[in-house]
């Protein structure tokens, strides 16, 4: 340890995290030290005391995928956590194998890539619409609200659409996601009322399910089995609360992010306009740069004493592996602090966007093809589209998980 980060030093107490408000693209301008001098190093969440923040890709990779940390763990009540009431201890994101790989061999049934796939000319379909609608719906060139028009309607009506809810039901969703992923934006009250509602809600949609099965996400879930076994109530909705909470905030958040990020690169807009059969290296590209949360990930605990860079993590301790900070580590990524559509993944090193081991995301190629097909229809339909003006510092969303833009005016 060289001491030379702004936090090191014997006897300070453990400094507040996140570090600030979540402005910008960027990680924490913090990470970049903590990497070189101290990757494994000491703070204090919004609830419960104290963490370890890891922040090296290798770490990170190695608390998501080692069983020597629990995802369990981390929901005691008593534990140190980002959001002011703890996730309930059941269901795929939150345990631990073998109860986690019987969940996800379930839920793998289900949610095929076969089945994903086929949503493409669907997504591509909704995009144009909202596209098509926002347009009529401002003056001739805009200016519109992005966010508004665009980002929050699709992956909603995405979501919901794959599960088979009514659309006279999304309405809703906003409110509910919003408070589950609330950090200090609502009261602790505030969040378990939303968490009872959304609960109270999709028990409903399952019981209606085992009656009346229909030709959607939901219904699989319900009939999918193992020998036997199957999800049972609870499980079918946490996990179903969780796909539509991922499914919908964290989508709409990265789809505004990433415009945002090519409009102020000009010259990376127009590259993509040009060649359209680029969008998908540059969606991978994005993913790794820009952090969708402002949290760095989800935490575990230590089953046991386990070293990371040289530094003991103790049973019992919490630890946080930050995703975005992983994405920029130098050892892995030449040039990380660089936005490049010619990255190579095959060359260089996997990126973190959608966790790495058991637990990484079972939506991500669904979150795949509604980031690339939104770029897609931006490229096609608006091809002129530009930044109204400079996002200033009110825009971005404060007091959760997630970063993003509660707006982004456009112009095209």
């Amino acid at each position: 340890m060289t001491g030379s980060c702004p936090y090191s030093g014997e006897g300070r107490s453990a400094p507040a995290y996140p570090f600030r408000t979540a402005v910008g693209l960027e990680p924490d301008e913090e990470f970049t030290e903590l990497r070189a001098d101290e990757p494994v190093f000491r703070v204090t969440l919004p609830f419960g005391g104290e963490a370890w923040l890891v922040t090296r890709h290798a770490d990170v990779r190695t608390v998501l995928a080692d069983p020597r940390f629990s995802r369990t763990a981390a929901c005691d009540p008593d534990g140190a956590r980002f959001e002011p009431v703890p996730p309930p201890p059941v269901g795929i994101f939150v345990s631990d194998p073998p109860e986690h790989s019987r969940l996800r061999r379930l839920v793998a049934q289900a949610f095929t890539a076969r089945r994903t796939e086929r949503l493409r000319p669907r997504v591509r379909e909704h995009v144009r619409l909202l596209l098509e609608r926002m347009s009529a719906e401002s003056a001739p060139g805009g200016p519109a609200d992005l966010v508004h028009h665009f980002a929050l309607p699709l992956p909603v009506t995405v979501i919901c659409e794959l599960l088979g809810i009514r659309e006279e039901d999304r309405g809703r969703f906003r409110t509910w996601c919003d408070a589950l992923l609330s950090t200090t934006a609502l009261t602790r009250e505030e969040v378990g009322s939303s968490r009872e509602a959304l609960s109270r809600f999709l028990a409903g949609q399952v019981a209606q399910r085992r009656e009346q099965p229909g030709d959607d996400l939901l219904t699989a879930l319900v009939q999918a089995r193992d020998e036997g076994d199957r999800l049972s109530e609870r499980e079918l909705v946490v996990f179903t609360g969780g796909l539509l909470v991922a499914g919908y905030e964290t989508t709409a958040g990265q789809l505004a992010n990433f415009t945002y990020a090519l409009l102020r690169r000009p010259h990376l807009w127009q590259e993509l306009r040009e060649d359209p059969e680029r969008v998908p290296a540059a969606v991978e590209e994005l993913l790794r740069y820009v952090p969708s949360l402002v949290t760095g990930g989800f935490t575990r605990v230590a089953r046991q004493d386990v070293e990371l860079s040289g530094t003991v993590v103790r049973e019992g301790e919490t630890v946080v592996p930050v995703l975005g900070s992983a994405n920029w580590d130098e050892e892995v990524f030449a040039d990380p602090h660089a936005l490049s559509l010619d990255r190579s993944f095959a060359r260089c090193g996997q990126h973190l966007a959608f966790g790495y081991g058991p637990h990484r995301c079972v939506g991500a190629q669904l979150a795949r093809v509604e980031l690339q097909e939104g770029l897609r229809g931006l490229l096609d339909v608006l091809p002129g589209l530009s930044l109204e003006g400079p996002v200033e510092e009110k825009a971005w969303k404060t007091g959760m998980i997630v970063r993003g833009l509660r707006e982004l005016w456009v112009r095209w």
